[in-house]
């Protein structure tokens, strides 16, 4: 690339900046504009990253084993629909079934805790040592425990995300304050009157932490268990195989495809603690 090239480069990312900062101090904070605004900084932001990685790769030579542009991963992206949608419903299935087995024994879990002090004392030493496991190695035990289909990577996945949403669940469980629990006692209310009235609404905001960490947590489970066995689909397996025949531009279509789904599925359980939490001090203060 000549140095006109670059300077236009240089160009652009200062022309990006400057209008990244005039919509973060001129925008208004509420209401469409604001909404508008907050969608718009990272739009731009990513916008430029992409074509600066476009022009550095191309201006510099970089080989395509090495780093692909942006406009070839796109191309691959518009040319493989079929496989990438068959790759991510298959990834999908382990995902879903091991974040809810995993996220809903961890609350199970935590509410157990609660109820008997004995299995905080043993349960949480055990929950953090299931916490260490690497993924690398309870992957291959879980493909031969359970075959080499779906059922194996929501083992996987569900080993993964079942001590983060006990250590959050359990963190929420205790955050009301004595007096809250004090007056609960000069009501005589029981236990599940109390955890269904006070103890639970009091936990959400952990609660839903646990599911947001979880999100990011079940897509790399799902993803590295495919690594040791999948029926032939599946984003670990494409990422696997075409590595291995050096279609690297493929295997950044499928990080793409598994960046997209992470962030949407985060977002999903963002807008859901929306919904849920909207009258809870810490979200209020987030918002004011």
């Amino acid at each position: 690339m000549s140095a006109a090239g670059w300077l236009g480069c240089a160009a652009v990312w200062l022309a990006a900046w400057a209008l990244v900062e005039l919509i973060v101090w001129r925008a208004p904070r509420r209401g469409v504009a604001g909404r508008a605004a907050a969608v718009a900084v990272p739009l731009i932001f990513g916008a430029t990253v992409l074509l600066l990685w476009e022009a550095i790769v191309r201006g510099l030579g970089v080989p395509a084993v090495i780093l692909p542009p942006p406009s070839a991963v796109a191309a691959r992206l518009a040319a493989s629909p079929g496989m990438l949608l068959a790759d991510f419903v298959q990834t999908m299935k382990g995902l879903a079934a091991g974040y809810v087995l995993g996220c809903g024994g961890g609350f199970l879990a935590a509410l157990a805790i609660d109820r008997v002090p004995f299995l905080q004392r043993g349960l949480l030493p055990l929950g953090t040592l299931v916490s260490a496991l690497p993924v690398v190695g309870v992957a291959p035990i879980m493909v031969m425990w359970f075959g080499f289909d779906w059922p194996s990577k929501a083992a996987v996945v569900a080993a993964m995300t079942v001590f983060p949403m006990l250590v959050n669940c359990n963190a929420g469980l205790g955050a009301t304050s004595a007096l809250d629990r004090d007056l609960m006692s000069t009501y005589a209310a029981p236990y599940g009157v109390t955890l269904r009235k006070l103890r639970l609404p009091a936990a959400l905001p952990f609660v839903f932490n646990g599911l947001k960490i979880c999100t990011t947590l079940a897509l790399i489970g799902a993803i590295v268990a495919e690594f040791f066995g999948t029926p032939i689909v599946g984003m670990g397996f494409r990422i696997n195989a075409e590595v291995g025949r050096m279609n690297i531009d493929t295997v950044w279509a499928t990080i793409a495809v598994a960046a997209v789904s992470g962030s949407l599925l985060y977002g999903l359980v963002a807008a859901v603690e929306r919904r849920a939490t909207f009258w809870h001090p810490s979200f209020r203060g987030r918002r004011d």
